[in-house]
């Protein structure tokens, strides 16, 4: 039955209405009003006195204490405020009970709510109660407060009069909570006795119960942790008292309490609190941040074993259980701590697992000697060392954000390191490996120098670029090889400023060995250097053709013994030298009588060929992918060892603000290895094959895409610009040859990998024949395009006399009308397609001109559309069977033409078709011809390509003028 009592001080509700409330209600209501009365109460006669008294200036104790007092002030005004929304809440309920429901009831729909202010509470009082805030506050008034026990005596139950104010003062503050809090767990239970296990407010009844029951322990707990800790500061020294004391610090277990032994450090006094372990050693004070604390169990009962960033040590004990106490202490303190909160209710009473995390979170500044010493690592943990993404900074300025791995940087990593110019650094964006730059990276130096390439042990190793800025004093840019962070091996240099570039082998930072000097002005060099100096008997080319070979100086002056050809055969040789102010001198024989050299064998001396084997030029591209391979392609090295894209210069300057790097995909490189090797083996028939590989090849993240891409860099950096010389172009030629190669090599060692991650057997090896003609009819086809633009232009150079001459004979030959060039190339007269024309009224046969054989003209003109030397034999092909059909149509038959016949149709319309640099397409298509096609229809329409170009350079091609005979009014 529902009680009819109305409760002391509320409104008398209407008649018929009590029969619905409880005396439980009833009960709540009258201890919230007196709960509320009581904390009015305290806040005149404690808090208003307590903070009126404000410390003295130089008191920083006093200030921290009023601080302390202010905060537990703040607390208490949000738990009377919210005492009094219970009250309303309890008020309202029972004075409209039929409209009003038991849930609207503050207590049970917002009990957390209630407890989370209860809780702030505690912890304010706690504060306070630790450094004795209370006892220090009372003695700036200590005539005020004594006189005030009587009136501390009217709010407590129990006051002795011999107690101190202080503790007064302890117990005003708490006892009326605590009682309350008492009060609270008994009415609810008895409230959920009383509501019927289906009633839908039985839910939070039972809620609001446990929590406050909770609160209690919470509070028991609290208020003894806090007496410890306030009793634990007068046994220390001041020194220790003034490092430790904080108020928010708790003492959990002391060894004087609970003996146990520390070793190595041999403790005399081990102190656990709520958020650091702490050894007392004389007087020294080891600190340990409890979330970078592990505890691992000993093998036997009698020891236990603790981990930090730094230190290692255990915990012994003659005493077992004591040992238990301290181990199952320290890991529930540990768990808090990295919580971030405290159990509740009590220590390791939380829903999380009671066992730390191994792997966790944290900022620590490591203090041994060492690269790390005093540098603050923040980041991610595992076992005491850092592991995983993380941040590391140094006093001096020095930053490292990256990866981390038992307590080392490993993996991609970004490095700042300040120099001694104000503003300046250099920026390191590397793979690391086991605390060293290891693997592909990009450094940017504060003199504005870059280098994108590898790294071992912290130094430059293998393939790299380096490039100085273009304002610097003297630009320069080096591609090639490098060994413990000096040159070393092939490599390319090119000096702006000075307009020249170096092509050849280096060693500890100097040119040394055999190389090739090309100068803007389009001089050649080729010799030996040693310790950046020329040493020994060169070859220098000029411009002009001109050869001189013996010695000279560092820029190129003649001097000592040598010998001068020129372009039309006269030598001179003898003794060179220079005087300053009066050019070269010369002591020697003129010869003048030798007959004149082939042009074209002159103009096409080769350099470098023989001297620099193709096959080591750039090993070091080459390795870092047979690396990749030979170690399975893991996802996780792709980066490392193919190297990563950044995407503008705009880019790298955003990564070293913000020690960042926005790499293209650097995540889930493990899943997307495993699609494109799955691709590799799904498409393994040749059709298919090149459609893959061309797919690959233009896809800068897929592997075989990267390394075209680097090869593109290193050929760019040889034959571009100043390296634009015809006297390169068989080095350039064997070089694109040698990159299919490696680049079918390269799909070759992807395909095994991808057999063995299936399980399959693994593809017989190739024989040199095969490989060859793989490479020529897959490969070739789709690099040549990357490379095409540099070696074109070399051959352009190379045969830009020739093609001159070509260009000569086919202008000339353009002002003849269809009919005269026909009669002037001795072309037969049956096959003359003139009957095919269809002529206006005002046209004459004799006056026709570019109609016959149009269509094989047209076509021919395709070759220049393409890159692939199979598409344009291919157009060539197409261009004889125009012609042949035009014959055909002609005669009025299907009709082969023989060689004396096709040479005069094939140049009539290669006259006509008018392609530019004809000479050095055709020298590009047989030196990139597929070798399959040597000795057949390809090889035979080349030849006669070939011979048409030659023809046509002739001197009666280029002199030869219209007969006068021939007159335009003559009908044909």
């Amino acid at each position: 039955m529902w009680s009819r009592t109305c409760p002391a001080g509320s409104a008398r509700p209407e008649s018929g209405t009590l029969a619905m409330c409880s005396p439980e209600e009833a009960a709540l209501l009258r201890l919230e009003e007196v709960f509320s009365a009581t904390l009015a109460r305290i806040n005149s006669l404690v808090f208003q006195p307590l903070l009126e008294a404000g410390p003295e200036a130089s008191d920083p104790w006093g200030r921290e204490c009023l601080q302390l007092l202010q905060q537990l002030h703040s607390s208490s005004q949000q738990l009377w405020d919210v005492t009094e929304e219970s009250l309303h809440s309890l008020q309202e309920r029972l004075r409209r009970p039929e409209a009003v429901g038991l849930e609207s009831l503050l207590l049970l729909q917002s009990a957390d709510r209630i407890l989370q202010v209860h809780l702030e509470y505690i912890e304010s009082y706690t504060c306070c109660v630790a450094v004795q805030a209370f006892q220090k506050a009372v003695k700036r008034r200590s005539e005020y407060w004594r006189g005030q026990r009587k009136a501390l005596r009217q709010v407590l139950s129990g006051l002795s009069s011999e107690g101190s104010v202080g503790t007064a003062l302890l117990q005003a503050l708490r006892q009326p909570l605590a009682h309350h809090v008492q009060q609270y767990v008994l009415l609810l239970l008895s409230l959920g006795d009383t509501v019927g296990e289906c009633h839908p407010t039985r839910e939070l009844v039972i809620h609001a119960a446990s929590l406050f029951g909770d609160l209690q322990s919470f509070m028991r707990q609290e208020l003894d942790q806090a007496t410890a800790t306030q009793a634990l500061w007068p046994t220390l020294s001041s020194r220790l008292r003034d490092v430790l004391c904080t108020p928010a610090r708790r003492l959990l277990q002391d060894s004087q309490d609970v003996p146990v032994t520390v070793t190595p450090l041999r403790a005399e006094r081990v102190l656990l609190f709520d958020d650091a372990l702490v050894l007392l050693q004389g007087h020294n004070i080891h600190t340990f941040d409890l979330k970078l604390v592990w505890v691992e169990p000993g093998q036997d009962r009698c020891t236990f074993h603790l981990l930090t960033p730094e230190e290692g040590f255990s915990f012994c004990s003659k005493d077992p259980q004591g040992l238990v106490v301290w181990q199952w202490k320290v890991t529930q303190a540990v768990c808090q701590a990295l919580r971030g909160k405290k159990d509740f209710p009590v220590l390791g009473a939380g829903l999380e697992p009671s066992e730390p995390p191994t792997c966790r979170c944290g900022a620590y500044t490591f203090r041994a000697e060492g690269r790390f010493c005093q540098a603050t690592y923040e980041g991610e943990w595992y076992w005491g060392r850092p592991h995983g993404k993380g941040t590391l900074k140094w006093p001096d300025g020095r930053n490292h954000v990256g990866d981390f791995c038992q307590g080392l940087e490993h993996g991609f990593g970004i490095r700042l390191v300040p120099q001694a110019s104000e503003d300046k650094f250099d920026c390191y964006k590397c793979h690391w490996w086991e605390g060293s730059m290891c693997g592909y990276g990009i450094c940017e130096y504060s003199t504005s120098e870059v280098y994108k390439g590898y790294f071992q042990e912290g130094l430059r190793h293998g393939f790299g670029v380096l490039e100085s800025a273009p304002q610097a004093p003297r630009p320069l840019r080096y591609t090639g090889h490098w060994e413990r962070g000096q040159r070393s091996g092939y490599g390319v240099e090119e000096d702006s400023d000075r307009g020249e570039r170096y092509i050849g082998m280096w060693q500890a930072d100097q040119r040394h060995g055999p190389g090739v000097m090309v100068t803007q002005a389009g001089v050649c060099y080729q010799g030996t250097f040693q310790a950046d100096k020329m040493v020994g008997p060169g070859i220098l080319l000029s411009d002009d053709d001109s050869l001189y070979e013996g010695t000279f100086t560092r820029d190129l002056t003649l001097v000592g013994k040598g010998k001068v050809t020129f372009p039309n055969g006269f030598t001179l040789e003898g003794s060179f030298g220079s005087v300053s102010g009066r050019g070269l001198h010369t002591q020697g024989v003129l010869d003048t009588a030798a007959l004149p050299p082939d042009p074209s064998s002159t103009c096409k001396r080769q350099l470098g060929q023989g001297v620099f084997p193709v096959e080591s030029r750039w090993q070091g591209v080459y390795g870092a992918f047979r690396d990749f391979v030979r170690a399975g392609c893991p996802g996780d090295l792709r980066e490392a060892l193919l190297g990563f894209h950044v995407q503008s210069s705009r880019e790298l300057r955003k990564s070293q603000e913000y020690l960042c790097c926005e790499r293209t995909c650097p995540e889930d490189q493990a899943g997307r290895m495993e699609d494109l090797l799955e691709e590799l083996l799904q498409h393994r028939e040749p059709e298919a094959l090149q459609q893959c590989l061309r797919k690959a090849l233009s896809n800068s993240l897929h592997p075989l895409g990267k390394l075209l891409r680097t090869l593109m860099l290193t050929f760019q950096a040889t034959y571009a610009g100043i390296g634009a010389n015809k006297h390169l172009q068989g080095l350039a030629q064997e070089e694109v040859k040698q990159h299919a190669q490696e680049l079918w090599a390269a799909y070759r060692g992807l395909l095994q990998v991808a057999l063995q991650r299936k399980g399959q057997a693994p593809e017989e090896d190739e024989d040199a024949e095969t490989r060859d003609l793989r490479v020529h009819s897959l490969v070739l086809p789709l690099v040549l395009p990357s490379f095409y633009s540099e070696l074109f232009t070399l051959y352009l150079l190379l045969h830009e006399r020739e093609d001159s001459l070509y260009s000569q004979g086919i202008t000339h030959l353009s002002l003849f009308p269809d009919a005269r060039l026909l009669e002037f190339l001795d072309v037969q007269k049956h096959l003359w397609p003139l009957k095919d024309l269809t002529l206006t009224t005002n046209q004459r046969y004799s006056l026709v001109r570019d109609k016959c054989f149009l269509s094989a003209t047209e076509c021919l003109q395709k070759m220049i559309t393409t890159v692939d030397p199979r598409e344009k034999l291919e157009v060539l092909e197409r261009t004889y069977g125009e012609i042949e059909a035009t014959v055909s149509r002609v005669l009025g038959r299907e009709h082969k033409l023989p060689m004396d016949d096709l040479l005069p149709l094939l140049i009539y319309v290669v006259s006509r078709a008018q392609i530019q640099h004809l000479g050095a397409e055709i020298h590009l298509i047989r030196d990139m011809m597929d070798p399959l096609h040597t000795g057949g229809l390809y090889d035979f329409l080349l030849t006669a390509l070939e011979s048409c170009y030659e023809h046509i350079q002739k001197e009666d091609m280029r002199l030869h003028r219209l007969p006068s005979r021939w007159s335009s009014r003559e009908p044909w």
